[in-house]
């Protein structure tokens, strides 16, 4: 990908993880891949880029509020409401107030977020696994599979069939929360005797290829993209009043106390407050509309009000 290129990237991720994927599977049109924590459906999302430009996958979120949004912003993904794991069951989880990005299965972890203030209610929730989800929703080839679930990458990858279920990338959130300690020890043995190999690092995040496809490598950059070399949502401010965002335009033509529920309003009430000939079910006002209610609060609403 050229400068040029990759001025007009729109990154929706943490870190710039979907730029990285881009890059690596260029190739690839209307692909397939599983995205395990997959958190807020645009804003903070690894596969929400991919979706835009005809992808699907399957899609694992927990949390109940923000799983629903899926069906509205993403209608094409398979959207499991469980945590996955190691063997099909139950667990713990702690649903952080606020900040969904700190839920955990792992009692410290919800600790030292309480420690900061963070509370989090300890909830049941269904436990499936990769090779389950693989079983009965996966196409033939996988080509991404991300996974990002505040210290438990080790437990999710341990739940799948590595003969039969081989994405051709898998990225993992490689830092333990709070600490940032390298955590990558705990999956790496894993992930190599599945025949995988850690290809590239970027700072948050460690990419892995099947070793299939190791070639694929050579289509990375030595080190991390500049964070400056890319467009990132999370640096607009609020769409109607930043004229720099991408929805600017509709943004302005709309009213303010609609943003936060934008993704959740009756068809017939968002009909009549787009602007006319704007069709509501089209993919790209949906994806519109979740860009301008990506930065309120209460953005990935899904009951109408």
């Amino acid at each position: 990908m050229s400068d040029q290129d990759a001025r007009a990237f729109l990154s929706y991720a943490q870190n710039r993880e979907d730029y990285h994927l881009s890059l690596l599977l260029a190739d690839v049109a209307e692909g397939f891949y599983i995205d395990v924590g997959g958190g807020h459906a645009i804003a903070d999302n690894v596969s929400f880029w991919f979706y835009e430009r005809g992808w699907r996958g399957i899609v694992v979120e927990p949390q109940a509020e923000i799983a629903r949004a899926y069906g509205h912003v993403r209608p094409r993904d398979v959207v499991v409401e469980a945590l996955c794991g190691r063997t099909v069951g139950e667990a713990d989880f702690f649903q952080a107030d606020r900040f969904h990005g700190l839920s955990t299965t792992l009692p410290q972890h919800a600790e030292a977020a309480a420690a900061a203030g963070v509370s989090s209610a300890r909830l049941k929730r269904p436990v499936t696994t990769l090779a389950a989800l693989c079983e009965a929703h996966a196409p033939g080839r996988i080509d991404f599979l991300k996974v990002d679930v505040e210290g438990a990458e080790a437990e999710v990858l341990a739940g799948n069939d590595w003969t039969r279920f081989r994405p051709r990338v898998v990225v993992l959130e490689a830092v333990a929360p709070w600490t940032m300690a390298d955590s990558s020890a705990d999956f790496a043995p894993l992930l190599a005797a599945a025949g995988y190999r850690d290809v590239f690092f970027d700072g948050l995040n460690r990419f892995y290829l099947r070793e299939e496809d190791a070639a694929l490598a050579a289509r990375l950059p030595a080190e991390a993209a500049p964070w400056d070399a890319m467009r990132h949502l999370g640096e607009y401010g609020p769409a109607h009043l930043d004229p720099a965002h991408p929805d600017h335009a509709l943004a302005a033509r709309l009213d303010p106390d609609l943003f936060p529920r934008l993704n959740a309003l009756a068809p017939a009430v968002l009909a009549a407050a787009l602007p006319e000939g704007m069709s509501p079910d089209s993919e790209a006002t949906r994806a519109a509309l979740a860009r301008i209610a990506a930065l309120f609060d209460g953005g990935y609403v899904v009951e109408e009000a």
